[in-house]
């Protein structure tokens, strides 16, 4: 029989919400116990998601720039490079280095971590049983936890398709990001954020990448306009993107993989070094024991959750990956405060208005709030400005002046309902859009806000001139 023992706080997960959760309760004064399966921290996001794409991403643009500077006058030797420095770095230099600061964080907290995997086994108990050292176990079965209040990160894992098991040389984004070697033929099946990102970090560092989408565009979510500007860039890139293509089946050998797909019901086949699947993912719901539980679920095995992220079980609260919304780390940030500020007693709720969402292609592309399409669908009326980048010194001067920045705005009073950019510095740009979006501001607003000058940053001041009917640099 296993031990019983009572804990106030409990969090299954130490991913972008399970650890901010942790920290934030902590804060407000609850003693909290974070179960985690794996033998690091952060989750997904930051071992084998957004954190180390990015470096790769860089890896591959300083590769490109040490190649080709001669726009600059700058004449170089071709480079190379040692695709396992590259690796070292990207894991010890910044996933080891970020993973070592959770870690830091939560002992300054006290926040107790108990390395398991947990099951819940009813509305207030749970079962951990080891997956590492078993310095919290005095019996073989496990540790019994019986909790007070329960916050549920469990995260998402990558949807597997027929005839695409993940081995060998089929591979998930994980091992995308993990290559002992920069393939030269490299297959990517689904053109979301994820096969975009890493296609394109690929094709930097030197490999010939055939993207196969089974809709009619790459990246979905985002305006074909700005869609448009990252498959030029795509194209002088060399990377092959097939749209309509539907993946059938795999056969590997010794020397690569042979992928079959067809379009328009013609089968083809392409050979590669590695094919990468990354078709979406699917919510970590369906193995913690939900089922002993009065928590809902909904077909696709979400968490339902109220504006506080509070399950249909009072004590239960469910996070991230695994509730309805878009799967982003920095959405499962404001979650986490949320939910244990909830549970401290506080007015807390998830009440944005939009949430920011990246890709980091080959222009980066950002977008917050309401599309004019989206605005369309719900009945607002709705015009947009728009002031593109090459009139801007600052992207001219980086040789880099393809894309845009749009604002959203309703035609009557001129308040921003959403924003996109493609373009140099999106990511960083779609911060300042969304406090406009979530704040409610006025383009006005902006238009008389002072912006420095030469900045990436100026477009949007010249977007909110061109919308009040003053446009300068247009």
């Amino acid at each position: 029989m296993a031990d019983v023992e009572k804990r106030d706080t409990v969090i299954i997960g130490a991913g972008p919400g399970g650890y901010v959760a942790a920290i934030r309760a902590a804060e407000l004064g609850q003693s909290v116990t974070v179960i985690e399966k794996s033998d690091t921290l952060g989750g997904v996001c930051l071992n084998v998601g957004c954190v180390p794409s990015k470096a790769l991403i860089n890896a591959g643009h300083r590769f490109q720039e040490a190649a080709d500077a001669a726009v600059f006058g700058i004449t170089t030797q071709q480079p190379s490079i040692d695709f396992s420095k590259t690796q070292d770095w990207k894991q010890h230099s910044v996933v080891d280095r970020m993973t070592s600061g959770v870690k830091m964080l939560l002992k300054k907290h006290k926040v107790d971590v108990l390395q398991g995997e947990a099951v819940l086994d009813s509305n207030s108990r749970l079962r951990v049983v080891s997956t590492g050292p078993k310095q919290f176990m005095s019996a073989d079965d496990g540790l019994t936890i019986e909790f007070k209040n329960l916050i549920i990160a469990t995260g998402s894992r990558p949807v597997e398709i027929p005839g695409f098991k993940f081995e060998g040389r089929v591979i998930d984004s994980t091992g995308g990001l993990n290559l002992p070697e920069i393939p030269k033929e490299f297959v990517v099946i689904g053109g979301g954020y994820v096969g975009t990102e890493l296609a394109g970090a690929y094709a930097n560092l030197g490999s010939h990448v055939t993207i196969l989408e089974g809709t009619d565009s790459i990246l979905p979510n985002f305006d074909k306009d700005m869609v448009a500007v990252v498959l030029k860039e795509m194209k002088k890139k060399g990377i092959d993107v097939v749209t309509g293509a539907m993946a059938k089946k795999s056969a590997q050998d010794a020397n690569g993989v042979t992928v079959t797909y067809e379009v328009d019901g013609k089968a083809q086949d392409i050979k590669a070094d590695y094919c990468m699947v990354t078709v979406g993912r699917r919510p970590n719901t369906d193995d913690i024991g939900l089922e002993m539980t009065d928590v809902k679920t909904t077909d696709r095995g979400l968490i339902e959750v109220d504006e506080q992220g509070r399950t249909s079980v009072s004590n239960i609260w469910a996070i991230g990956d695994i509730v309805p919304g878009p799967a982003l780390a920095h959405k499962a940030f404001f979650e986490a405060k949320t939910a244990a500020g909830a549970i401290a007693g506080n007015k807390t709720a998830n009440d944005w208005v939009g949430v920011p969402a990246v890709c980091f292609a080959d222009p980066e592309l950002a977008t917050v709030g309401l599309t004019q399409q989206d605005a369309k669908d719900k009945g607002i009326e709705v015009s947009t400005a728009k002031f593109p980048f090459a009139g801007n010194a600052r992207a001219v001067s980086l040789d880099q002046p393809d894309g845009f920045v749009r604002l959203v705005y309703t035609k009557d009073e001129k308040n921003v309902l959403g924003a996109q950019v493609v373009g140099p510095g999106a990511s960083d740009l779609i911060a300042e859009l969304s406090l406009a979006v979530n704040g409610g501001m006025n383009v006005e607003d902006i238009a008389l806000t002072i912006h420095p000058h030469p900045t990436l940053s100026e477009p949007i001041q010249e977007a909110a001139d061109i919308a009040i009917g003053f446009p300068t640099h247009i």
